[in-house]
């Protein structure tokens, strides 16, 4: 029996007899008689806790640890896959740079100029689609006045271009104010209208495939998309159009993003490592080598028969710009990215609208995956390192490998290990892969490097809710088609309207239970690893560990 035991037992023992002589009248026969009694029951006991141990030591080292090194092992190889993708893709990029790969040199490019006798009759008929839902009625500004402004100032001839918003708002003061900004525009003979439908079905896929309908949209070769917060430069047509028009190969033209509230706090600036990322590393070595990324949704322009071609939008899962990408990728097209061409925009400021967006973000992509893999094996109109790299590296590593390996791993197997200090984890799968693969994230923007130990730990934290979204795509869970507008803030936190905006919650209402629960168990395992002699796991299981409490107790965004 356990020596922490025995003395308990033994006080348990002489206080039972004391109390039964006491006031039982019992003789000192029948308390040796009793304790005898209890002696016999406490080496039963000894005899039984002793077979738990053993039944314990048993199943540990015949179940619990062979498995254990199994998901060790499946993390391992699952950090080279995505240390050996990051490494190709920032050598893609550097070789790019050194020899000088730009747009313009790798495909045809010539500005639009108007035919002394034709006008601008030379210039092909653009639609712009600006779709929005319940956009912003709480300040001063809304945001689709700023962005319809900023597509009506657009340098292309007027009577070339179609502007159309598509407005699934079910806001009576927001379709009044849509209403009154576009009859402003109209008066100043800006060709803009407003579509509107009497159903949300498919969402902003859904709108969107309504909206090309119309008659007046079949004069149109191009269709422009920007989401209600994204604000185009007005040269955006002119650098984009002339790549379609001279290459007839050309479905896709997409331009990066910047963030206009990059600087609000510091979520929003762990956002912009991110995504700064994605655009000038994931997307622009995607079109580098294969000419073929993701459509990011917005701030880019398509070839309306490309998109025909492949049956247009469709709204089968909540990342409907991927998959038209996919499917148009798929019947041969090529894709332009242009990297110096920027279209500035909003991150979400709030912890809660994020973690909306990033489970579309993931779920999405995963469940695109589970529904086209046969399809993109059996095509035969791409080449097999083509469909290779969109299985492979464009789905399987991007965006199912990467989310698995960062929770999974750094906030799970790591953390448990304390608990199985048989099994050794690599040092350079815990210190310089991770450290590598931070170093290439961070070098997308340099002005924050030295964010990067807190952008890890956020990660980590953004990672369980990316798994989570993964597995519910992969195995088509419930909210698998859930959609949840990303909500932002405008202007406001520049002026005094911010307490309009941002309601004080009360302290239950921005607590968030999953992060708290696995900030609990990652402090317990740093715990037991410092009482162990673990000599430096404990200090990243408590930066992780505090990590999740910030984020679990809402002390993190606006």
């Amino acid at each position: 029996m356990s020596l922490f035991l025995k003395p308990f037992l033994f006080l348990y023992d002489s206080t039972l007899s004391l109390l039964l002589i006491l006031f039982n009248g019992w003789s000192l026969e029948d308390a040796a008689s009793s304790h005898e009694r209890l002696e016999a029951d406490n080496n039963a006991t000894e005899s039984q806790w002793k077979q738990i141990q053993y039944l314990w030591r048993k199943t540990r080292s015949i179940v619990l640890l062979p498995i254990f090194k199994g998901l060790v092992i499946m993390c391992l190889v699952l950090s080279i896959i995505v240390f050996f993708e990051s490494f190709y893709m920032n050598i893609v990029i550097l070789f790019g740079k050194l020899l000088r790969r730009k747009p313009e040199k790798l495909y045809k490019w010539e500005a639009m100029q108007e035919d002394v006798e034709a006008g601008s009759e030379n210039y092909p008929m653009v639609l712009v689609q600006i779709p929005m839902y319940n956009e912003k009625r709480y300040i001063d500004i809304p945001v689709f006045q700023i962005s319809i402004a900023a597509v009506c100032s657009l340098l292309w001839p007027a009577s070339r271009l179609v502007i159309q918003v598509v407005d699934d708002s079910t806001d009576p003061v927001v379709r009044e104010g849509v209403d009154i900004e576009i009859a402003k525009w109209q008066s100043q003979g800006i060709n803009i209208r407003c579509e509107r439908r009497d159903n949300r079905n498919g969402y902003k896929a859904g709108a969107m495939k309504e909206a090309l309908t119309h008659n007046y949209v079949k004069q149109c070769d191009f269709v422009a998309v920007f989401d209600a917060d994204f604000q185009p430069d007005p040269d955006y047509l002119a650098r984009t159009i002339p790549f379609l028009v001279h290459n007839p190969d050309v479905a896709l033209v997409q331009a990066r993003w910047i963030f206009v509230n990059a600087n609000k706090c510091l979520m929003t600036r762990m956002q912009e490592m991110s995504l700064n990322y994605h655009f000038k590393v994931e997307q622009e070595s995607g079109f580098t080598r294969h000419a073929f990324f993701g459509f990011n949704g917005t701030a880019g322009v398509w070839r309306i028969s490309a998109m025909d071609a492949a049956e247009g939008w469709k709204s089968r899962t909540t990342v409907e710009d991927m998959d038209l990408a996919v499917r148009v990728g798929l019947h041969g097209w090529k894709f332009v990215y242009l990297n110096d061409l920027t279209v500035r925009n909003e991150l979400p400021s709030k912890f809660k609208a994020y973690r909306f967006q990033q489970h579309r973000w993931s779920c999405g992509p995963a469940n695109l995956f589970r529904k086209m893999t046969m399809e993109i094996i059996y095509n035969k109109r791409v080449s097999i390192w083509k469909k290779f790299y969109v299985i492979y590296s464009f789905f399987f590593v991007r965006k199912v490998a990467v989310h698995f390996l960062t929770f999974f791993f750094y906030c799970i197997i790591v953390p448990t290990s304390v608990f199985f200090p048989e099994i050794h984890i690599p040092l350079w799968s815990t210190i310089y892969v991770p450290s590598m693969i931070s170093i290439f994230h961070t070098m997308a923007t340099p002005r924050s490097f030295y964010l990067v130990i807190i952008w890890i730990l956020f990660e980590n934290v953004m990672a369980m809710h990316r798994t989570k979204g993964t597995w519910i795509g992969l195995l088509e869970g419930g909210r698998v088609n859930e959609w949840v507008v990303t909500e932002k803030l405008g202007d406001a936190l520049k002026n005094k309207l911010l307490s309009k905006v941002v309601q004080k919650k009360s302290y239950y209402e921005r607590v968030n239970s999953k992060e708290v629960m696995v900030g609990i168990y990652i402090l317990g395992c740093a715990l037991y690893g410092v009482i162990n002699g673990h000599t430096w796991l404990h200090f990243y299981l408590f930066l992780q560990a505090t990590a999740f409490f910030v984020s679990g107790f809402g002390y993190i965004g606006t």
